[in-house]
């Protein structure tokens, strides 16, 4: 055990009766608490502050262009409260979790953060994709370690997830225990990582515990979470039935999962090939930090791989929320190099379906089954154990734990509220549940006593769309989704900048709008009606340009409407010569 001291510990010396706004213990979860991803939690007293996850969020439909959501930083940086930061604590590597740091870390000012050493080995090679940024000052945490960061002082324990080396964490503050689980299960079953630390949990239950963060992701679903021990029988089965080719499509994160995998083959005699970059890329960190276990000869190259009998291999990949680019889904359509779907090919499916990608994933199973392949998916058997409490799960959580006050946190509104339900019917006290939304401020004092606030730090959405962080707004959203729905059509007209007289009769070119062969007698009335809008009713004034432009828009706008039922976005561009 080790001890980590930033800052000397400050007087709290306060009672009720002196208590002023300003020594209240504040909560607020900037990302996560309407969503699924871009987790991170703000703990903040006088001026000490502790950040807790940094995560990302995968696009909607709705967001054509972006490629992930990050959590909004604005209240630390409006309110210059950046030297006040602490540190940032990291509960486990997915990227739910970790997928904001390169962008929001040297804004912040480059705090120390404190990770495992698996989570740590993952941020740094991601890390490789930003040269320009400053190195990260990362501290490497074991969950027998205690720091005092400011004000609080932070204590950890292991919790059970898909990825090794997950923890809750214990932060002491001057108005009581705020306990924060991550993303957690209850198995006390080791599967390649060592397991929950139940003792510690337990023994929460007798400190008084203020305030209880806890995981609410499969808040929903009733009963208990299946064990990783479950899982791992099912594989056996799944791969040794199977006549041909095994190909297994999970989350590049999910290394326990990847670890039972590889278990598995080595008992039936099988070989495994690895594809998919991020997913190479964990496996070899996790196998040169000691956290994932393969024989010599058990990983080879998917070349290798295709020269084998098809019994006697299996090939683990990316691509099972059936993303475009992925591998299973290049594999699916052809688009491998390599690596084609065959008759008699078992396809296993080892992770739940994220809400949004329901669509892409039935493509790709049907794609595949076209093609001959027998498709095996957590819904027809137990292949995924999903790392996520179920609603038996956290009323153990509760008891255990035993607060005074429960957040449910990450997870849609539904999913919170769900929480709150299902705490309330294992005896909860309801008054002392708080849904918050994303930047609601909860406050609680010297006394034990707690409020969900009706005050909001900001927790808008900032997008990353290619080298751009928070450039993208919802305007721009819209003007992309207007494009891909009706088109674009760009008018060039050259006017006379002394008389506004046009010079030339206007230009017109669409695209995305309509097959001009369909309509060819469209765009010869629409110039003409261009023109019209331009003809100069007042040789001795020069154009108004703005104006024009707006009147193309609505004229234009109208007609096409009328001729065609769509609306594509106008250009106008006029050119005064």
């Amino acid at each position: 055990m080790h001890t980590y001291k930033n800052k000397p510990r400050l007087k709290t010396g306060t009672d009720k009766d002196t208590l002023s706004k300003d020594d209240r213990l504040k909560i607020m979860v900037l990302g996560g608490n309407e969503e699924v991803g871009r987790n991170m939690t703000l703990i903040e007293y006088k001026n000490d502050i502790i950040l807790i996850d940094m995560g990302l969020q995968f696009p909607e439909d709705d967001m054509p262009g972006v490629d992930y959501i990050i959590p909004n930083i604005s209240y630390l940086v409006d309110n210059q409260k950046l030297k006040n930061i602490r540190g940032v604590i990291i509960t486990h590597g997915h990227l739910d979790h970790i997928g904001a740091i390169p962008h929001l870390i040297p804004r912040l000012g480059n705090p120390p953060m404190f990770l495992n050493a698996l989570t740590a080995g993952i941020v740094k090679k991601r890390q490789e994709d930003y040269k320009n940024n400053a190195k990260p000052n990362i501290n490497i945490i074991n969950s027998d370690d205690i720091l005092q960061l400011g004000v609080f002082r932070i204590e950890f324990f292991r919790v059970s997830h898909n990825i090794p080396d997950s923890f809750g964490i214990v932060v002491h503050t001057p108005c009581g225990i705020v306990v924060h689980t991550g993303d957690f299960k209850i198995d006390t079953a080791t599967s390649g990582d060592r397991p929950t630390e139940i003792e510690k949990i337990r023994r929460l239950g007798s400190q008084r515990v203020l305030a209880l963060m806890a995981d609410s992701t499969n808040a929903s679903v009733p009963g208990r979470q299946l064990t990783e021990g479950d899982i791992q029988h099912n594989i056996d089965d799944i791969i040794g039935n199977a006549k041909g080719r095994v190909i297994i499509g999970t989350f590049s994160s999910m290394l326990g999962r990847i670890q039972q995998i590889i278990w598995a083959c080595e008992r039936l005699g099988r070989k495994v090939a690895i594809e998919g970059f991020s997913m190479k890329s964990n496996v070899a960190i996790a196998q040169e930090l000691g956290y994932m276990k393969v024989g010599k000869h058990t990983l080879i190259d998917t070349k290798q791989a295709l020269k084998l009998p098809d019994e006697k291999v299996v090939f683990i990949c990316t691509g099972a929320q059936g993303e475009d680019r992925a591998v299973l889904m290049r594999i699916a359509n052809g688009e491998h190099q390599s690596i084609q779907v065959e008759e008699g090919d078992t396809v296993v499916f080892s992770s739940s379906v994220i809400p949004g990608n329901e669509r892409s994933v039935q493509r790709l199973k049907d794609t595949l089954y076209r093609e001959g392949a027998e498709v095996v998916h957590y819904q027809m058997l137990d292949v995924h154990a999903g790392g996520h409490a179920k609603q038996e799960d956290l009323k153990l959580m509760h008891k255990m734990v035993n607060p005074k006050y429960l957040i449910p946190i990450e997870g849609n509104h539904s999913f919170l509220r769900l929480h709150g339900k299902a705490a309330a019917e294992g005896g909860f006290d309801p008054k002392n549940i708080f849904i918050a939304d994303n930047g609601q401020i909860m406050e609680f004092d010297h006394s034990g006593n707690g409020i969900l606030t009706n005050k909001k730090v900001p927790s808008e959405y900032v997008f990353v769309d290619g080298l751009g962080v928070g450039d993208t707004n919802h305007i721009v959203l819209r003007d992309r989704k207007e494009l891909s729905n009706d088109g674009l059509a760009i008018v060039l007209a050259v006017v006379s900048a002394q008389t506004g007289k046009l010079l030339k009769m206007p230009e017109i070119v669409t695209r995305g709008f309509v097959f001009l062969k369909d309509h060819a007698e469209l765009l010869p009335i629409a110039r003409k009606k261009v023109a019209n809008v331009l003809k100069d009713s007042d040789p001795r004034s020069s154009a108004n340009g703005q104006y024009l432009k707006d009147k193309i828009k609505d004229d234009l706008g109208q007609f096409l409407f009328t001729k065609t039922g769509r609306r594509p976005m106008i250009l106008p561009m006029i050119v005064e010569v």
